[in-house]
Order: structure tokens, then C-alpha cells, then sequence
């Protein structure tokens, strides 16, 4: 560490607080008065990430060479090397983050504005190529002003370069995780470092292919509040989440272990021995609690004191990590979706959510997704199959949202290729309706090799006041209603709609959620033992004969 680093003073470009590099760097360069990002070198962020003494580096020779003979090229890049003490602006290996191995790539913005010409191509192409002959994920921070000017068409070329070796990587069963870091922007942004299968994001980044002034000069008009940051993309669908510093070799470790492909579905780690009360056998089978009416349970399931969806998932799982966005508009807060941990055993999870108070519930459209929800839903679905992980989902919608936008922006067609394609995805499948099971909006999330319903909760074609109003043009003979659609637990099971009904424990509320969790856990892994044990065509004639009987 040169002298003239340790005695620079670092001020916030937002807030103009000022810091000493030692005291910075404790904090991981992240201003504590008002959370600014400062953009860091490739050598701090290895140090930072990697395990100590970890890092291999690969391909540290390859230099730029000026191919259009530009005359400022050859003193653009002295200047750059002189500066950052390296040859070019990314750095790659291998290296292991809490024990776990992974490729590396590190983009370092001080070298030319990271821009992409051949040898920063080269590089990531290398490191991809690497990683898939020697079967590793492949986590890349990246940053980037874009092309390099400098090399023309030559820099242009690295984008369908690196894009084809990740789809090579890709098709091999590997995973790969982008994070996006200050600035990342241009060619970039249209080729590797949107190609993640999951890509994270530094809080207040700058993320877009379009600059802001070229984007202002074109249409003429003041860009939104946070226009291209991190947030925003988030906001939009774009990224799966936002991830602290502090968090990063933690998250990169989770994601390491949860997107290996395993054989089978019951690595567990960890089998809990379930204990239940006394009277659980009794309880099963029948009578300990007065039955509800089907109206009644309708009511209950539109409670505030039901536990949601992500309560069950907090209860169940060891860990949760929320992945967000479809890619094409926008995050849409009705499903929630992720990878968890099930007593070692990586498991997607697709949850409806509508929200515990009036600020979420608005947020969430009531828990009835949009054609985004579904688009989530189903990109998370596909990331399950390609890790073979199986999936959880829990339902509970009224349905999908009625609205124009939803309509503007296909809510059926999102709905039908949910329905499309989990008919023959490639990994088990089971779905648990929590609450209100409505329609297709339900379904769409609810395709699955076996169907469980909590006791008190409904499944329809429809709400029963919309099938009140429908068939007898009156809305407030929903009781009435209720009871003739044959929506409840015990109604579906009885022609096959459900497989399976699980005990509430006298009603879903705060008091019994424990117990309902612990024996829904209990269920699941005697339903992932179930699955190992079947061959893929087995698995998939089933599901489908299963449905193919209505």
C-alpha cells in the first residue's frame, strides 16, 4: 500500500463527508452518513470478497494492442496502467469465498472506465470457458462505461462473444450470478452482465444501456427520480435484489451451494425429528373441531389473523432468499419467490402475498399478481429446473388482477405459459393452498405433482360472489353460493382435486402456526423422498395423467 494512497483524504461525492482510506476501508468504502457507494479497485474488491491467500489468478499477461492504430490509444493505456498498477480492467481466477469455489471476475472501473474492448472480452470469455471445462459457477462484479471506442467493431464483437460462452456454461448446468456495480452501462449491460442467473446489484449503482444525456437529448423530457440506479431497475423487474457489502460472501456462498446440481431431492443435512402433540393422530381424522361452512372459511381465509404465506415459509425453511423481477417491466410484490434451504436441500419457492396491512396490501394489489408476477414466477421456475431443485408453491390469491394494465400487458398469455410449461418441468413439484385458491390466477401457480390444501382453505373457479352475480345476477347470495361450488378441502379431495389436507390445529392463527408448520415440513420431505424414488418420464406421465382425469 503506496503512501500516497494511506494519506489520501476520501470525500462523499453526495454528502461531502470526508474520510481517512483506513477508516473508509473498515467500513468497506460505504459512507456511514449517508450509505453512498464509493466505487473500489479490482484489488480491494478481491481482498474484500475471497478467502485470504485464495485467489488464482488467470490470464494476468494478455495486454491491449492499438488495432486501429489510434494515436492517443497507446498514451490512454500508459496512463491507465500507470494509474491502476494493472494491464487491463478485469481481472479473473479462481478463487473460494467461505470455503466455496467459484471463478471470479472482477471489473475495475479506475482502468478506462472498465470500458469492453478485446482483451477485457478475452478475459471473461477465458474465465467463463475455464469455468465450465473445470465445473464452477462463475460470479463477475461488473462495471463498465461501455464499449471501447478505441478498438471499433472489434470491441463491439466481445458482446456476442461473451454472451455465447455463458450460454455454453448455461447449457452445461452451471450457474452464473452478475453483480452490478458503479457504473455499469452500454455493451456491458446488453451482454454478460444481464445474463446472470441471478444478477445482484450495489446499492445506488448506476445500471443502464442508454446514457442519461444521450437518453435526455432524445426524447427531450426530465428523467424520472432515480432514474437508472439500482433501486430503480429493481423497482422495474430487472435485478433479483440489492445486496449489502457486508453480505456478499455470504451471499455468494449460499448461492454457490444452493445452484449446485445434486442427484436427487433429499440431500438433506439435517433431518428434524418432528414432534407433535398428543392428540395429532385423532386430530387427522376428524372430529375434534366443529366444522366450518364453506362461507365461513371464505371469510376466515380474507382474515387479518391468518397467517400468510411467508409466515409458513419463515416457519419451514432454514433460510430464504428472495429473488425479484420478470426482466421485461417491472417486480410485482403479489408473489413472492426464492431459493430456501430445507434442512440442507435447495428448494424454489413461489408464494402468493397479499400483505399484512393496508400500505402492503395496496402495494401487493390485494395478493392478485399481474402478468409480472407471473413472468417471476415462471423465470424462477425455469432456474429450478436447470439446478434441479424442486419447488414449493404456496397459494393464496383471490386471483389475478382485473385490470387494464394487466390486460395491456397479456395477463392470459402470461397465465397459459405457466400452465404450458409446468406441465412437463423437470423437477417435483408440490403445491400447498394456504388460504383462497381463485381461479385461474390460482392455478397458474398450482400446476404441481401433488396438491395439499390447509383445512379451512378454498379452492374455485371463481369468488363466490362472482359466481353469485354471474349465475343469478345477485352478488349477496354468496353464502348460498359458497356452499354449492364445492370449494373446500374436503370437497376437492373427495374428486381427486387435492391430494392431501393438513391439520390446522383448531383454526390458522398465531397460536397453532407452529404446529401446522412443523407438520407441513414433515410432509414435504416425505413428499421429496417420494419423488426421488421415481424416474423423470415416471414422474412426468404422472403429473400429467394426473390432470389429464378431469
Amino acid at each position: 500500500m503506496t503512501e500516497t494512497i494511506l494519506n489520501t483524504i476520501y470525500k462523499c461525492t453526495k454528502c461531502g463527508k470526508e474520510f481517512g482510506y483506513a477508516d473508509l476501508r473498515k467500513k468497506k468504502f460505504i459512507c456511514d452518513g449517508c450509505g453512498y457507494h464509493f466505487r473500489i479497485s479490482s484489488t480491494e474488491r478481491i481482498s474484500m470478497v475471497v478467502d485470504k491467500g485464495s485467489f488464482e489468478e488467470w490470464e494476468s499477461e494478455l495486454e491491449t494492442e492499438n488495432y486501429l492504430e489510434d494515436d492517443t490509444y497507446d498514451e490512454t493505456l500508459r496512463k491507465a496502467k500507470e494509474k491502476t498498477g494493472l494491464k487491463e480492467a478485469v481481472t479473473i481466477g479462481k478463487a473460494k469465498v467461505l470455503g466455496s469455489e467459484i471463478a471470479l471476475g472482477v471489473c475495475d472501473s479506475n482502468f478506462i472506465m472498465a470500458s469492453m474492448g478485446h482483451v477485457v472480452g478475452e478475459k471473461i470469455t477465458f474465465l467463463i470457458e475455464r469455468a465450465t471445462t473445470d465445473n464452477l459457477p462463475v460470479f463477475i462484479f461488473c462495471c463498465s462505461g461501455g464499449a471501447r471506442m478505441q478498438e471499433g467493431m472489434i470491441s463491439l464483437m466481445q458482446m456476442e462473444k461473451t454472451s455465447a460462452a455463458l450460454k455454453k456454461h448455461s447449457d452445461a448446468g452451471l450457474f452464473y450470478c452478475s453483480i452490478l456495480t458503479d457504473p455499469t452501462t452500454g455493451g456491458v449491460t446488453a451482454s454478460f452482465a444481464s445474463l446472470g442467473d441471478v444478477i445482484m446489484a450495489e446499492s445506488g449503482a448506476t445500471i443502464g444501456f442508454a446514457g442519461k444525456r444521450v437518453i435526455k437529448q432524445t426524447i427531450g423530457e426530465d428523467l424520472p427520480e432515480g432514474f437508472q440506479t439500482a433501486e430503480f431497475l429493481q423497482e422495474h423487474g430487472m435485478i433479483d435484489g440489492i445486496v449489502q457489502r457486508k453480505r456478499i460472501r455470504q451471499m455468494i456462498q449460499f448461492l454457490t451451494l444452493a445452484n449446485k446440481r445434486r442427484k436427487g431431492y433429499t440431500n438433506f443435512t439435517n433431518e428434524t425429528k418432528t414432534r407433535f402433540l398428543p392428540f395429532l393422530a385423532d386430530y387427522i381424522h376428524g372430529s375434534f373441531i366443529p366444522s366450518k361452512s364453506a362461507w365461513e372459511k371464505v371469510r376466515d381465509n380474507r382474515g387479518q389473523n391468518r397467517p400468510a404465506t411467508v409466515d409458513y415459509i419463515k416457519e419451514i425453511f432454514d433460510v430464504f432468499v428472495e429473488l425479484k423481477g420478470d426482466r421485461l417491466y417491472r417486480e410485482d410484490g403479489a408473489i413472492v419467490g426464492g431459493i430456501a434451504m430445507l434442512d440442507g436441500q435447495p428448494v424454489t419457492v413461489i408464494s402468493d402475498y397479499r400483505g399484512k396491512n393496508i400500505q402492503e396490501h395496496l402495494a401487493r394489489n390485494f395478493g392478485m399478481p399481474m402478468p409480472e408476477g407471473y413472468r417471476k414466477a415462471l423465470r424462477l421456475m425455469k432456474q429450478a429446473e436447470k439446478f434441479n431443485r424442486p419447488i414449493i408453491s404456496f397459494v393464496n390469491t383471490q386471483g389475478a388482477y382485473p385490470g387494464v394494465g394487466a390486460e395491456e400487458r397479456g395477463q392470459g398469455w402470461a397465465i397459459s405459459q405457466n400452465l404450458f410449461e409446468l406441465s412437463s418441468l423437470k423437477v417435483p413439484i408440490l403445491v400447498i393452498i394456504t388460504g383462497e385458491g381463485g381461479s385461474g390466477g390460482a392455478l397458474a401457480t398450482a400446476v404441481g405433482d401433488e396438491v395439499w390444501m390447509l383445512e379451512n382453505a378454498t379452492y374455485s373457479i371463481l369468488s363466490p360472489e362472482g359466481y353469485a352475480a354471474i349465475l343469478w345476477k345477485d352478488s349477496s347470495r354468496a353464502y348460498e353460493a359458497a356452499e354449492r361450488m364445492k370449494m373446500t378441502s374436503s370437497d376437492l379431495r373427495d374428486i381427486g382435486v387435492i391430494d392431501k389436507i393438513i391439520p390446522e390445529f383448531g383454526g390458522a392463527n398465531k397460536d397453532s402456526i407452529d404446529d401446522i408448520s412443523r407438520y407441513m415440513k414433515q410432509e414435504i420431505i416425505k413428499f421429496l423422498k417420494r419423488m426421488s424414488k421415481l424416474e423423470l418420464n415416471e414422474m412426468l406421465n404422472s403429473r400429467y395423467k394426473r390432470f389429464r382425469k378431469f
